[in-house]
């Protein structure tokens, strides 16, 4: 199955070519589930906020030109005409030379059109002595100053956060219109991967890699559905796969992509349906094992069983199928400039991908530390990496002290 590899362009081209990540329908849920999920339509006001003009300090609502050349020693003095409460409509009007005693937040009787904080006034009964002038509107939130009726409010492809919450909050609303939430079944092959939660047998290793991208899955917008570790078996294998497609938009299995004798995922994918295997390998180092399949229009990544290798091939090759699925924007992995502090190899016909640590140099610089890993299953590899440099499958290395580009792992969601 991998008699010719597909250089990395390729591979993404391929993928890009045959499998159109689309939002996959939307759905309404209420606000308090919204967190996180993405608007698929506009979202307009029908009123304005603040819905009034309103105080923004404890004093009083005033005419500002009442209060003009008001000072220390020579204070405006005023009438207070009566008192504003929060959360009820004003039962007074301001007029010329008078004051309405006011809080935080209520709205400005009509008349006034500023208001004077507390601190700057003293009160004899109903008569006000103002020690400071203000100016019209100063310490006044007005009518549709934050939005305004009719304005687009917020738009579609929004991240709902904890401000974009607090807007719809403040819309009135009690649902959010959203992309539904891609589901990605995940799991892992091979007859030395046992589940995490019992006593580790002799010659076995818990299942890494489901966990770990089941966590990218997550992070990218879509909902991971763990489906268990399948043995080496083809019909076992087949069916698994047959299962997950059913009740997935996409499917992520680990493990079974090399050229070993129990490496039976390749063409297990590739017969379950057209069009099949579009990636049956990629010139790269690590992650060459690396399978994309499509059946109908639901891709199936199977990612190579080395913890390192698996994560790494899913940022740059799975991460954006899967945030396109939800509707997300789909962002480029954030790149800096270092030097690098070692001399980095590539491996012969594929681009390498180095993991590497940023320190900050005594000039100020960052310098990037290659990762010594050993070998790409160790998970702690990206844990220790901050990103990665890659090294173009024509260049036999890059030298120490060299520029290079960092694409940062953690900026990858």
């Amino acid at each position: 199955m991998f008699r010719r590899l597909m250089s990395f362009d390729e591979a993404k081209n391929a993928i890009n070519q045959h499998i159109k990540p689309q939002p996959l329908g939307t759905e309404e849920v209420p606000l308090l589930e919204a967190h996180s999920r993405v608007l698929s339509q506009d979202v307009t006001s029908d009123l304005d906020i603040p819905p009034f003009s309103r105080s923004t300090v404890d004093g009083y609502a005033v005419k500002a030109e009442d209060t003009y050349g008001a000072e220390e020693n020579t204070p405006a003095k005023l009438k207070v005409c009566g008192t504003v409460n929060v959360g009820e409509p004003p039962q007074i009007r301001v007029a010329k030379g008078e004051a309405a005693e006011i809080v935080t937040g209520a709205p400005i009787p009509d008349g006034a059109d500023a208001s004077v904080m507390v601190e700057n006034t003293q009160r004899n009964g109903a008569e006000l002595l103002v020690y400071r002038a203000v100016t019209k509107s100063e310490n006044v939130m007005k009518k549709g100053s934050d939005i305004k009726k009719g304005e687009t409010a917020l738009k579609a492809g929004t991240v709902l956060g904890t401000s974009e919450i607090g807007v719809l909050a403040a819309l009135g609303a009690t649902k959010a219109k959203v992309y539904k939430v891609p589901v990605v079944a995940v799991l892992s092959t091979g007859g030395e991967v046992t589940e995490p939660g019992g006593k580790l047998p002799p010659g076995k290793i818990y299942d890494i890699n489901a966990y770990s991208l089941s966590a990218a899955v997550l992070e990218a917008g879509g909902k991971p559905v763990y489906m268990g570790v399948v043995p080496d078996d083809k019909e076992q294998l087949r069916k698994a796969l047959e299962h997950a497609l059913a009740s997935a938009d996409a499917v992520i299995t680990s493990g079974g992509v090399s050229v070993g004798p129990h490496d039976l995922t390749p063409k297990t994918v590739d017969s379950l349906g057209e069009p099949g295997l579009i990636v049956c390998g990629v010139a790269v180092k690590p992650g060459k094992p690396t399978t994309v399949g499509l059946v109908g229009r639901k891709p199936v990544f199977s990612m190579p069983g080395h913890p390192t290798s698996a994560l790494l091939l899913f940022h740059l090759l799975v991460r954006p199928v899967i945030q396109g699925f939800a509707g997300r924007p789909v962002r480029e992995i954030a790149v800096v400039k270092a030097v690098a502090g070692a001399r980095m190899f590539s491996a012969k016909g594929r681009r390498t991908f180095v993991m590497v640590k940023l320190k900050r140099a005594d000039s100020g610089g960052l310098v990037a530390e290659p990762v010594e890993t050993g070998a790409s299953g160790a998970i702690t590899t990206l844990a220790k990496a901050d990103g990665f440099v890659e090294v173009p499958a024509d260049e036999q290395f890059i030298d120490a002290g060299e520029e290079v580009a960092v694409s940062l792992l953690k900026s990858a969601s």
